[in-house]
């Protein structure tokens, strides 16, 4: 069953900066109007391979905080150029850590619905339909909706 938070069902989307995940977030926001729903825009952060001459390495402690922070940032400008400052339903940001589809998939646990655009900031841009979207529609438990780009 849905996770009902304060009465309302839950639509999770995928934020990560990108055009394509703008037009997912507007979507998920018309659909939340539509349903009485509220949107939860994740962003994913995880550490960065470092290597040295020496081989791998990991970061400074320090770092975490950094990335998050910027996860935090990122997500919410996201949310300002999507929907501006006052959405015409509840958004809320969500910052988790991991890969990007590994992390939509667990957030989508128990919502009505998961959102990606097409196409993210990775990969190559001629491919119809990126690896976060492609993982997702294969391994949510919920329905997934790919918001395609526009045509060019």
């Amino acid at each position: 069953m849905a996770d009902r938070s304060e009465g309302k069902g839950r639509i999770v989307v995928g934020v990560d900066g990108s055009e394509s995940s703008e037009r997912a977030l507007r979507w998920a926001v018309r659909q939340a109007e539509l349903t009485g729903s509220a949107v939860v825009a994740v962003i994913a952060w995880e550490y960065p391979t470092y290597h040295g001459a020496r081989g791998w390495f990991p970061p400074a402690a320090t770092d975490e905080g950094v990335l998050e922070g910027r996860a935090r940032q990122e997500a919410a400008r996201a949310v300002e150029r999507a929907v501006g400052g006052t959405p015409p339903v509840e958004v809320r940001t969500e910052v988790r850590y991991g890969t990007p589809a590994g992390a939509l998939v667990e957030a989508a646990r128990g919502a009505e619905l998961l959102v990606v655009g097409s196409r993210g900031l990775g990969g190559f841009s001629g491919m119809l339909l990126g690896s976060v979207a492609q993982h997702c529609t294969r391994h949510a438990t919920v329905p997934v909706v790919v918001v395609r780009d526009e045509e060019k």
